[in-house]
């Protein structure tokens, strides 16, 4: 299925004309590709490196998803650096911990007008309940000049916030 993000319309990004998700879910976890299309000349994506567990990805340009599925939440970021991370909370921005995926398959393509990212993701080691899951799905996209954009689904009111329960819009059942 693809869905389209939105700037928040505090933080427009003109460069970015659009970021499109295809999500679907696996009988291991979740496939995920996003596709960034605009003037990419004007954006700073981390440069390509070795592939790991690393914390703030959310500071640069950084894509996300958040998994609420039985108790809490999960957080998921996939930083075109090949870094990644993924956490646990236990309610709203509460009791992080770190949480154990595999990445099983991280592709990427760089061009001057888009930018495409797959990541394939084991999710065994999140311990989520088998039945239907509720997702909030976002980008953090960082401009040359350093200035920052928001991009989900769906926006709560106010600030920039990916863990509001309002953001988690999209519903997604088993494989």
């Amino acid at each position: 299925m693809r869905l389209a993000l939105t700037p928040h319309p505090d933080f427009p990004c003109e460069p970015v004309h659009e970021i499109a998700v295809d999500v679907r879910r696996t009988p291991s976890g979740l496939s995920l590709r996003y596709v960034a299309t605009g003037d990419l000349t004007q954006v700073r994506l981390p440069p390509a490196g070795p592939e790991g567990r690393a914390d703030e990805l959310w500071k640069h340009s950084c894509f996300e998803a958040f998994i609420r599925a039985g108790d809490g939440y999960r957080e998921i970021n996939l930083s075109p650096s090949h870094q990644w991370a993924a956490y646990r909370f236990a309610g709203y921005r509460i009791g992080m911990e770190p949480a154990d995926i595999a990445l099983v398959g991280f592709n990427q393509h760089r061009a001057d007008d888009h930018y495409d990212l797959t990541a394939n993701l084991d999710l065994g080691g999140l311990d989520l309940p088998p039945g239907r899951w509720t997702l909030a799905l976002s980008a953090v996209i960082e401009l040359i000049d350093g200035r920052l954009s928001y991009w989900a689904l769906t926006h709560p009111p106010g600030r920039p916030d990916f863990h509001h329960s309002d953001a988690f819009s999209l519903s997604l059942d088993p494989s």
